[in-house]
């Protein structure tokens, strides 16, 4: 079984290819998404211990927990702590699961997947990348973003230059979906060919 890690800088899109693979059939492990399930379930006790004014209606609020890290590298790293090994196990489970399906190919998709400075069981790497204008328009256009936030966000990640030094397959999203989806076509037919090679 073929992992196939999926990153990209904000706003660069990855939630959208992510989609193009899912429409091909392919699986997805979406670390944010498993961190809004564990933001609901086994990490509120934790995080709340740390942060407690972020847990309303018994669920940490996201919006309260990035007031308190954003701009604290100490309180990022101490948050990043708590909930990177609980992220890691929900990843493993889903590779046990899906290698037991008998899956030719799965996509992990980890947004920090270079900052994190984690080992991550992966294959081959994807990276998500657009003109560095139109991925200020895509973020600021998202609700509560802001210049400042974006640029602060920014400044933790690393540059999508450096990103796509690191990936085996680069995908260009500041063209047409149908582009982006016909090199979405070529990678998965790759990753089979070498997965079956």
């Amino acid at each position: 079984m073929i992992k196939l890690g999926l990153t990209g800088s904000m706003a660069t899109g990855k939630s959208t290819v992510a989609k193009m693979f899912a429409n091909r059939d392919i699986p997805i492990y979406d670390a944010d998404q498993a961190v809004h399930e564990l933001y609901e379930n086994e990490a509120v006790g934790p995080v709340g211990a740390l942060f407690p004014d972020t847990v309303i209606d018994g669920r940490i609020d996201r919006k309260a927990l990035s007031g308190h890290v954003l701009a604290d590298k100490k309180k990022l790293a101490q948050l990043e702590e708590l909930v990177h090994p609980l992220v890691h196990q929900k990843m493993h489970d889903f590779i046990a699961a899906q290698s037991e399906a008998g899956q030719e190919l799965i996509i992990l998709e980890i947004p920090l997947l270079f900052e994190t400075g984690k080992a991550y069981p992966l294959d081959k790497i994807a990276v998500t990348y657009c003109d560095d204008q139109v991925q200020k328009q895509r973020a600021l256009a998202r609700a509560g973003m802001t210049t400042e936030k974006f640029e602060a966000i920014k400044s933790r990640q690393m540059s999508q230059d450096q990103k796509k030094k690191r990936a085996d397959f680069i995908i260009d999203t500041g063209t047409t979906p149908e582009m982006t989806q016909q090199i979405v076509d070529e990678i998965i037919q790759t990753c089979r060919d070498w997965g079956n090679g």
